[in-house]
């Protein structure tokens, strides 16, 4: 029935319709190629007219390119600028930098690594006993070698670097951390040819090397205020127009490097390698991110995301690489710019041993006349960024750029009473108190004692008063509550470490307690150089620095029954807000 009312086509309509589908694929197809031909004559164009405009461009990018002093991208003709330098010869004569970004760009694209057919002479940039600055410091084997021809103008071995031990203080010890030429050796270029030849590789970028004994390694306060605080002191005296908002031209370093300690089932072991140094071994906690130092990692993260780590493990592969074996000549890596931090040579100084046993200080003290006043800003806003702290909290140091100038610095110069006296009226009054709850601790009735008086002196007068326990706080929480604290005090501990993160401000001020007789400069010296105010208070009396007693740990320092006397504490506050101390 369906067939006889919509009958079939035939067999000619059926090719007529055939036909007419060929003509049409056809006239499509022949419609496309002339479009794209089209096209493509207009790509080209458009390209050839490019090219034409910008063939200035392009003939500055191959001349930047070919020419090894000229390592910029160049600036257009449209946009010019003025020269920026950040050259190492300006950083050896303490020369200012010019404003603007010392990165240099590398412009060529990756090649395939090749040995280096020159080998630059180590060049001494800057020195203090335990912190010294190099540029182009060779690594070969497990032994850090400087090329020079004059060795006259270096410092003895046992001023860069020590042995890499357990640190005691026993004559015997002291005696077993001196150098040996396995550590570091000078040798002529001469000698660097004959040894290296081409097998040269460059590790570009600054790297920050740290040969400190394990147990320093591992502990808040020695890595960041002793430890990180003297390379960032030695690295920011390279720019000295670092200002209040933390902005720098200094590269971001590529590196830290620890070379003797490495993880090992969650422990750090302090490992000196056969082929190097003989057998020792000795085992602490990780050193990045153990339970007692949760910030150390964490710290470096925040505020270099690409710094690159390298432990023990990563250096003994360095070492492998570079020794001969068989047949295989001796390779050598080539750091182009090192920073070098050693605890125990620093103790062979001037500053450090007796006087403030601050290793840092050597740092400080060499870089003082030509460091920024915001030296510490980069870092200091870098973490309370990192730590969601909020802008107008991160700006209480800069709110003083040119009205103050710094506070009771490291030499004791006095403070600016003016300052001190518009402070009170500015600034947000914030007392802090820092707990602590294991080891050397106020005894209870002390404490309740403290809270009280503190609770009493901030609520008649309007401040904010905070009483930290660090265990219940996550590390933002602790980071916030620094950066917003006007006085920090606490028991002699590793809390008071969050003072590095205090605004540097006229009333900024550390108070310390310690068991009666007791006192270490630890924090002390630290507030100071980052210009805080410090009080040390024994029970019921206080001193400040320079009348400060000499360094002792009486039996009951380390203890859990500290004394302290509440009201004392409270009238030092006040009086310190006030101005009348």
């Amino acid at each position: 029935m369906l067939s006889r009312r919509f009958p079939l086509p035939r067999r000619g309509a059926v090719r007529l319709l055939a036909l007419l589908v060929v003509f049409a694929t056809i006239a499509t197809i022949r419609l496309g190629w002339v479009i794209t031909k089209a096209d493509a004559e207009l790509a080209e164009q458009a390209t050839r007219r490019y090219l034409s405009r910008s063939d200035e461009f392009l003939r500055r990018f191959r001349k930047a390119v070919e020419s090894p002093e000229q390592q910029r991208l160049p600036e257009r003709p449209s946009e010019p600028k003025e020269p920026k330098t950040c050259s190492l010869e300006a950083i050896r004569q303490d020369l200012p930098l010019a404003p603007g970004n010392c990165t240099a760009l590398h412009v060529a694209s990756f090649s395939p690594t090749t040995g280096e057919t020159t080998r630059p002479n180590t060049k001494l940039i800057r020195h203090a006993p335990g912190w010294t600055t190099f540029e182009n410091l060779y690594m070969s084997n497990g032994t850090l070698y400087i090329v020079t021809s004059d060795r006259s103008e270096w410092p003895a071995s046992r001023y860069m670097i020590s042995f890499p031990m357990i640190a005691l203080n026993n004559p015997e010890n002291i005696q077993a951390r001196e150098p040996t030429p396995k550590l570091v050796s000078f040798i002529t270029p001469r000698e660097a040819e004959s040894r290296w030849g081409d097998r040269v590789l460059e590790v570009k970028d600054w790297t920050f090397m740290i040969t400190d004994p394990p147990q320093f390694l591992q502990h808040y306060y020695h890595f960041v205020a002793e430890t990180f605080l003297g390379f960032w002191r030695m690295y920011a005296s390279m720019d000295p127009s670092i200002d209040a908002q933390g902005n720098t031209n200094l590269p971001v370093p590529g590196r830290i490097m620890a070379p003797y300690c490495t993880e090992e089932g969650g422990f750090m072991k302090m490992l000196v390698y056969n082929t190097a140094f003989g057998s020792l071994g000795y085992e602490i906690e990780d050193w990045h991110d153990s339970e007692r130092a949760p910030f150390n990692q964490w710290f470096l993260r925040g505020i270099f995301p690409s710094l690159g780590i390298e432990s023990a493990r990563d250096w003994k592969a360095r070492v492998s690489m570079t020794s001969p074996r068989g047949a295989t000549k001796m390779k050598a890596f080539r750091f182009s710019n090192v920073i070098l931090s050693d605890r125990s040579a620093a103790f062979r100084g001037e500053a450090c041993p007796g006087r403030t046993d601050r290793i840092a200080t050597e740092a400080y003290e060499v870089t003082k006349s030509i460091s920024s006043r915001w030296w510490w800003e980069p870092i200091r806003r870098s973490v309370l960024h990192f730590s969601g702290v909020e802008k107008h909290i991160m700006d209480r140091s800069a709110m003083w750029d040119g009205v103050w100038r710094g506070g009771l610095d490291v030499e004791g110069k006095e403070e600016d009473p003016e300052a001190v006296d518009l402070a009170s009226n500015r600034i947000p009054i914030v007392v802090s108190y820092i707990v602590r709850t294991n080891k050397r601790m106020l005894r209870p009735e002390d404490h309740q004692g403290l809270l009280a008086a503190l609770t009493h002196l901030c609520t008649s007068k309007g401040w904010t008063f905070n009483v930290a326990h660090a265990e219940r706080m996550t590390r933002e929480e602790q980071i916030q509550m620094a950066a917003n604290t006007t006085i920090m005090l606490g028991v002699h501990g590793n809390g008071l470490t969050h003072l590095v993160w205090m605004p540097s401000t006229p009333l900024s001020t550390v108070i310390e307690i310690f068991y009666p007789g007791g006192f270490a400069r630890d924090y002390e010296w630290t507030a100071r150089a980052l210009g805080h105010r410090h009080y040390g208070i024994r029970n019921d009396t206080y001193s400040t620095y320079p009348d400060t007693p000499r360094v002792d740990y009486p039996e009951g320092f380390q203890g859990n029954s500290i004394p302290v006397h509440g009201p004392t504490v409270a009238k030092l506050i006040q009086d310190r807000v006030e101005g009348t101390v």
